[in-house]
């Protein structure tokens, strides 16, 4: 997986990459001239994550929105900067919901369903799912 923030020029590049590690807490952070861009090869960086979609009980929305920006080995979210700089992973269905810009996710995976399955496990479709 991978995140990418795209840094303005009103913004400090550490403060957007303190949001993006707020969110995604295990990763290898790099700087370019205007992004900041976190990467890993483990599911579990996206703990933080999927423990916010439970306890913000988004992982309905966030399923829906996976799900509908998946092809076959990715998927992607935008996710609110601003949000993010303290601690919280509020999702955004276009990029101008996020007045600074949207932090990227993508991850890739082998089996992307079972990648998504793991990140909103006990969503509630409406009583048809589990809940955990």
């Amino acid at each position: 997986m991978f995140a990418e923030a795209e840094v303005r020029k009103t913004e400090s590049r550490q403060k957007v990459a303190i949001a993006v590690e707020k969110i995604l807490p295990r990763g290898n952070l790099t700087f370019e001239d205007d992004r900041v861009t976190l990467s890993s090869s483990n599911l579990e960086t996206l703990r933080f994550m999927k423990d916010q979609f439970r306890d913000r009980r988004i992982r309905a929305s966030a399923r829906r929105q996976l799900l509908k920006n998946s092809t076959e080995i990715q998927t992607q979210l935008l996710l609110n900067k601003q949000a993010a700089t303290v601690g919280i992973a509020a999702l955004c269905d276009e990029a101008g919901e996020s007045a600074l810009g949207p932090i990227r996710l993508v991850i890739r995976a082998d089996n992307i369903n079972q990648a998504i399955d793991w990140l909103t496990e006990g969503y509630d479709d409406g009583g048809s799912a589990s809940t955990s």
